[in-house]
Protein backbone atom coordinates (compact mmCIF):
# COMPACT_ATOMS: atom_id res chain seq x y z
CA UNK A 1 0.00 0.00 0.00
CA UNK A 2 1.32 3.88 -1.16
CA UNK A 3 1.01 5.94 2.31
CA UNK A 4 1.65 9.26 1.01
CA UNK A 5 2.05 11.90 4.06
CA UNK A 6 -0.42 14.36 4.18
CA UNK A 7 1.61 17.44 3.78
CA UNK A 8 3.57 16.07 0.82
CA UNK A 9 0.15 15.40 -0.70
CA UNK A 10 -1.02 18.62 -0.41
CA UNK A 11 2.20 20.20 -1.89
CA UNK A 12 1.89 18.22 -4.93
CA UNK A 13 -1.82 19.34 -5.18
CA UNK A 14 -0.36 22.78 -5.28
CA UNK A 15 2.42 22.53 -7.54
CA UNK A 16 5.05 23.07 -4.36
CA UNK A 17 8.42 22.11 -4.58
CA UNK A 18 8.71 18.12 -2.99
CA UNK A 19 12.08 16.22 -2.88
CA UNK A 20 12.70 12.38 -2.33
CA UNK A 21 14.79 11.05 -0.34
CA UNK A 22 16.08 7.10 0.04
CA UNK A 23 16.22 5.19 2.88
CA UNK A 24 19.12 3.12 2.57
CA UNK A 25 21.89 6.01 3.73
CA UNK A 26 19.55 5.47 7.41
CA UNK A 27 19.72 1.82 7.34
CA UNK A 28 22.90 0.65 5.75
CA UNK A 29 24.68 3.71 5.00
CA UNK A 30 25.50 5.06 8.33
CA UNK A 31 25.85 3.81 12.02
CA UNK A 32 23.18 4.83 14.77
CA UNK A 33 22.67 7.47 15.94
CA UNK A 34 24.65 9.49 13.02
CA UNK A 35 22.13 7.79 10.75
CA UNK A 36 18.62 9.50 12.41
CA UNK A 37 21.13 12.51 12.84
CA UNK A 38 21.83 13.39 9.28
CA UNK A 39 18.62 12.13 7.87
CA UNK A 40 16.87 14.83 9.70
CA UNK A 41 19.41 17.56 8.80
CA UNK A 42 18.64 16.50 5.29
CA UNK A 43 15.28 17.32 5.52
CA UNK A 44 15.38 20.43 8.12
CA UNK A 45 17.90 21.69 5.00
CA UNK A 46 15.33 21.15 2.42
CA UNK A 47 12.35 22.17 4.81
CA UNK A 48 14.16 25.73 5.09
CA UNK A 49 14.04 26.72 1.84
CA UNK A 50 10.56 26.56 1.59
CA UNK A 51 10.50 22.91 -0.59
CA UNK A 52 8.66 19.75 1.14
CA UNK A 53 11.13 16.63 1.97
CA UNK A 54 9.82 13.41 1.27
CA UNK A 55 11.97 10.46 2.94
CA UNK A 56 10.97 6.98 1.58
CA UNK A 57 10.82 3.59 3.21
CA UNK A 58 8.79 1.14 3.71
CA UNK A 59 7.27 -0.16 7.26
CA UNK A 60 5.24 -3.61 7.65
CA UNK A 61 4.72 -3.68 3.88
CA UNK A 62 3.12 0.07 3.53
CA UNK A 63 5.29 2.29 1.34
CA UNK A 64 5.65 5.28 2.78
CA UNK A 65 6.47 8.78 0.96
CA UNK A 66 7.25 11.65 3.72
CA UNK A 67 8.17 10.01 7.09
CA UNK A 68 7.81 11.11 10.47
CA UNK A 69 10.81 11.73 12.91
CA UNK A 70 9.65 8.98 14.61
CA UNK A 71 9.59 6.81 11.82
CA UNK A 72 13.00 7.59 10.94
CA UNK A 73 14.19 7.29 14.38
CA UNK A 74 12.81 3.99 14.72
CA UNK A 75 14.21 2.65 11.45
CA UNK A 76 17.95 4.55 12.21
CA UNK A 77 17.75 1.86 15.40
CA UNK A 78 15.86 -1.18 14.13
CA UNK A 79 18.00 -4.27 12.89
CA UNK A 80 17.22 -6.48 10.23
CA UNK A 81 15.62 -4.17 7.48
CA UNK A 82 15.95 -5.09 3.91
CA UNK A 83 18.02 -3.08 1.56
CA UNK A 84 15.17 -3.00 -1.12
CA UNK A 85 16.10 -2.40 -4.81
CA UNK A 86 13.70 -2.56 -7.53
CA UNK A 87 13.86 -6.27 -8.14
CA UNK A 88 12.91 -6.50 -4.10
CA UNK A 89 9.55 -4.01 -4.06
CA UNK A 90 6.71 -6.55 -4.56
CA UNK A 91 8.22 -9.33 -2.38
CA UNK A 92 8.89 -6.57 0.36
CA UNK A 93 5.54 -5.01 0.52
CA UNK A 94 3.66 -8.86 0.28
CA UNK A 95 5.48 -10.05 2.95
CA UNK A 96 4.78 -6.96 5.15
CA UNK A 97 8.67 -6.75 5.89
CA UNK A 98 10.18 -3.20 6.92
CA UNK A 99 12.75 -2.42 3.83
CA UNK A 100 15.32 0.49 3.02
CA UNK A 101 14.95 2.07 -0.44
CA UNK A 102 18.00 2.00 -2.83
CA UNK A 103 18.24 4.82 -6.01
CA UNK A 104 16.31 2.36 -7.91
CA UNK A 105 13.37 1.77 -5.79
CA UNK A 106 12.97 5.36 -4.52
CA UNK A 107 12.74 6.33 -7.90
CA UNK A 108 10.59 4.12 -8.69
CA UNK A 109 8.06 5.07 -5.51
CA UNK A 110 8.55 8.54 -6.62
CA UNK A 111 7.75 8.66 -9.47
CA UNK A 112 4.21 6.81 -8.27
CA UNK A 113 3.83 9.66 -6.08
CA UNK A 114 4.27 12.25 -8.68
CA UNK A 115 7.73 13.61 -7.19
CA UNK A 116 10.18 14.94 -9.98
CA UNK A 117 13.28 15.66 -8.07
CA UNK A 118 15.19 12.91 -6.18
CA UNK A 119 18.53 14.02 -3.33
CA UNK A 120 21.19 11.27 -2.89
CA UNK A 121 24.39 10.95 -1.98
CA UNK A 122 26.11 9.21 -5.03
CA UNK A 123 24.14 6.72 -7.25
CA UNK A 124 25.53 2.92 -7.80
CA UNK A 125 27.10 1.77 -11.08
CA UNK A 126 29.99 -0.40 -12.67
CA UNK A 127 31.69 -2.59 -10.00
CA UNK A 128 35.32 -2.53 -10.65
CA UNK A 129 36.07 -5.94 -12.05
CA UNK A 130 32.09 -6.33 -13.74
CA UNK A 131 33.75 -7.96 -16.86
CA UNK A 132 34.04 -10.84 -15.14
CA UNK A 133 31.29 -10.75 -12.32
CA UNK A 134 28.28 -8.55 -14.73
CA UNK A 135 27.78 -6.48 -11.06
CA UNK A 136 26.23 -3.58 -12.30
CA UNK A 137 24.01 -1.56 -9.89
CA UNK A 138 19.93 -1.96 -10.76
CA UNK A 139 20.61 1.81 -10.30
CA UNK A 140 21.56 2.83 -14.04
CA UNK A 141 18.85 1.01 -15.50
CA UNK A 142 16.38 2.73 -13.49
CA UNK A 143 17.91 6.28 -14.29
CA UNK A 144 17.42 5.48 -18.29
CA UNK A 145 13.86 4.37 -17.88
CA UNK A 146 12.40 6.34 -14.99
CA UNK A 147 12.29 9.72 -15.60
CA UNK A 148 13.10 12.21 -12.57
CA UNK A 149 15.69 14.38 -11.86
CA UNK A 150 18.32 12.77 -9.72
CA UNK A 151 21.09 14.83 -7.54
CA UNK A 152 24.20 13.23 -6.43
CA UNK A 153 27.77 13.66 -6.20
CA UNK A 154 28.32 11.80 -8.37
CA UNK A 155 29.51 7.53 -8.92
CA UNK A 156 30.05 5.75 -5.25
CA UNK A 157 33.68 6.13 -5.77
CA UNK A 158 34.31 2.50 -4.86
CA UNK A 159 32.89 2.30 -8.39
CA UNK A 160 34.26 1.60 -11.94
CA UNK A 161 33.59 5.11 -12.58
CA UNK A 162 34.93 5.20 -16.41
CA UNK A 163 32.63 2.01 -17.15
CA UNK A 164 29.48 3.59 -14.76
CA UNK A 165 29.95 6.96 -16.97
CA UNK A 166 29.91 4.94 -20.72
CA UNK A 167 26.89 2.90 -19.57
CA UNK A 168 25.52 5.99 -18.62
CA UNK A 169 26.22 7.41 -22.09
CA UNK A 170 25.18 4.35 -23.99
CA UNK A 171 21.75 4.56 -22.40
CA UNK A 172 21.00 8.07 -23.31
CA UNK A 173 20.64 9.76 -19.30
CA UNK A 174 21.68 13.31 -19.72
CA UNK A 175 24.98 13.85 -16.64
CA UNK A 176 24.55 17.23 -15.49
CA UNK A 177 28.00 18.90 -14.01
CA UNK A 178 26.66 21.45 -11.58
CA UNK A 179 29.40 24.53 -11.94
CA UNK A 180 31.82 21.69 -12.82
CA UNK A 181 33.08 20.61 -16.29
CA UNK A 182 34.85 17.28 -14.72
CA UNK A 183 32.95 14.58 -12.57
CA UNK A 184 32.90 14.65 -9.18
CA UNK A 185 34.07 11.02 -7.28
CA UNK A 186 31.42 11.70 -4.28
CA UNK A 187 33.88 11.87 -1.31
CA UNK A 188 36.18 13.80 -3.81
CA UNK A 189 35.64 16.88 -5.50
CA UNK A 190 37.04 16.62 -8.93
CA UNK A 191 38.25 13.36 -11.32
CA UNK A 192 40.08 13.65 -14.98
CA UNK A 193 36.77 12.66 -16.21
CA UNK A 194 34.53 15.26 -18.28
CA UNK A 195 31.24 16.16 -18.26
CA UNK A 196 29.36 16.13 -21.29
CA UNK A 197 27.33 18.88 -19.85
CA UNK A 198 27.99 21.44 -17.65
CA UNK A 199 25.04 24.28 -16.34
CA UNK A 200 25.61 26.64 -13.40
CA UNK A 201 21.92 27.26 -11.82
CA UNK A 202 18.99 25.26 -10.39
CA UNK A 203 16.87 26.83 -13.22
CA UNK A 204 18.79 25.98 -16.10
CA UNK A 205 18.63 22.13 -15.06
CA UNK A 206 14.78 22.65 -13.76
CA UNK A 207 14.19 23.81 -18.16
CA UNK A 208 16.66 20.72 -19.17
CA UNK A 209 14.42 18.01 -17.18
CA UNK A 210 10.99 20.60 -18.41
CA UNK A 211 12.23 20.03 -22.13
CA UNK A 212 13.14 16.48 -21.52
CA UNK A 213 9.76 15.52 -20.24
CA UNK A 214 8.07 17.35 -23.73
CA UNK A 215 9.77 15.54 -25.64
CA UNK A 216 9.08 12.36 -23.78
CA UNK A 217 12.62 10.96 -23.39
CA UNK A 218 12.58 8.60 -20.70
CA UNK A 219 15.95 8.85 -18.93
CA UNK A 220 16.15 10.72 -15.76
CA UNK A 221 18.55 13.87 -16.07
CA UNK A 222 21.25 12.86 -13.36
CA UNK A 223 23.01 16.14 -11.85
CA UNK A 224 26.74 15.35 -10.48
CA UNK A 225 27.29 17.73 -7.52
CA UNK A 226 30.59 18.53 -6.45
CA UNK A 227 31.47 18.57 -2.65
CA UNK A 228 32.62 21.23 -1.40
CA UNK A 229 36.18 22.12 -1.77
CA UNK A 230 36.97 22.35 1.88
CA UNK A 231 35.18 18.79 2.62
CA UNK A 232 36.50 16.80 -0.37
CA UNK A 233 38.88 14.00 1.07
CA UNK A 234 42.28 13.51 -0.76
CA UNK A 235 42.23 11.52 -4.20
CA UNK A 236 45.44 9.32 -3.32
CA UNK A 237 44.58 8.25 0.01
CA UNK A 238 40.61 7.72 -0.79
CA UNK A 239 41.82 5.17 -3.37
CA UNK A 240 44.13 3.58 -0.89
CA UNK A 241 41.29 3.10 1.30
CA UNK A 242 38.75 1.66 -1.37
CA UNK A 243 41.41 -0.89 -2.73
CA UNK A 244 42.64 -2.01 0.83
CA UNK A 245 38.75 -2.17 1.10
CA UNK A 246 38.33 -4.61 -1.49
CA UNK A 247 40.90 -6.83 -0.82
CA UNK A 248 38.91 -7.42 2.20
CA UNK A 249 35.71 -8.08 0.92
CA UNK A 250 37.03 -10.39 -1.73
CA UNK A 251 39.11 -12.71 0.77
CA UNK A 252 35.58 -12.58 2.80
CA UNK A 253 33.97 -13.27 -0.17
CA UNK A 254 31.45 -10.36 0.38
CA UNK A 255 29.41 -9.65 -2.97
CA UNK A 256 26.18 -8.83 -4.36
CA UNK A 257 23.47 -6.07 -2.18
CA UNK A 258 26.01 -6.87 0.78
CA UNK A 259 29.27 -5.40 -0.73
CA UNK A 260 28.52 -1.61 -0.91
CA UNK A 261 27.61 -1.36 2.47
CA UNK A 262 30.53 -3.09 3.82
CA UNK A 263 33.14 -1.40 1.90
CA UNK A 264 31.52 1.76 2.94
CA UNK A 265 32.12 0.80 6.63
CA UNK A 266 35.48 -0.49 6.08
CA UNK A 267 36.33 2.85 4.67
CA UNK A 268 34.91 4.40 7.38
CA UNK A 269 37.27 2.63 10.07
CA UNK A 270 40.32 3.02 7.54
CA UNK A 271 40.07 6.70 7.34
CA UNK A 272 39.64 7.14 10.51
CA UNK A 273 36.01 8.44 10.42
CA UNK A 274 37.12 11.45 7.52
CA UNK A 275 34.60 9.24 4.88
CA UNK A 276 31.82 9.21 7.15
CA UNK A 277 32.18 13.54 8.04
CA UNK A 278 32.53 13.85 3.81
CA UNK A 279 29.93 11.82 3.31
CA UNK A 280 27.35 13.72 5.54
CA UNK A 281 28.46 17.14 4.43
CA UNK A 282 27.80 15.95 0.60
CA UNK A 283 24.38 14.77 1.25
CA UNK A 284 23.60 17.96 2.73
CA UNK A 285 24.93 19.46 0.14
CA UNK A 286 22.98 17.88 -2.35
CA UNK A 287 19.94 18.60 -0.69
CA UNK A 288 20.31 22.07 -1.15
CA UNK A 289 20.98 21.87 -4.20
CA UNK A 290 17.87 19.49 -4.97
CA UNK A 291 15.64 21.70 -2.95
CA UNK A 292 17.26 24.67 -5.27
CA UNK A 293 16.14 22.83 -8.17
CA UNK A 294 12.68 21.44 -7.03
CA UNK A 295 11.65 25.38 -6.43
CA UNK A 296 12.61 25.94 -9.76
CA UNK A 297 10.90 23.24 -11.83
CA UNK A 298 8.01 24.38 -9.80
CA UNK A 299 7.67 28.05 -11.26
CA UNK A 300 8.61 26.53 -14.81
CA UNK A 301 5.16 24.74 -13.95
CA UNK A 302 3.07 27.41 -13.33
Amino acid sequence: MLIINKKVQDALRQNQAVVALESTIISHGMPYPTNVKVALEVESTINKTGAIAATIGIIDGDIIVGMTHEQIEEFGSRQGIVKVSGRDLAYVTSKKLWGSTTVAATMIIAKMAGIDVFVTGGIGGVHRGAELTYDVSNDLDELSKTRLIVVCAGPKAILDVEKTVEYLETKGVPLVGYQTDTLPLFYTRTSDINVPIRLDTPQDIAKLYVCQAEMELRPSVLVANPISEEDSVDHVKMDQWIKESLTKAKALGIKGKEETPFLLKKIVELSGGESLEANTKLIINNAKLGAEIALSLAKERR
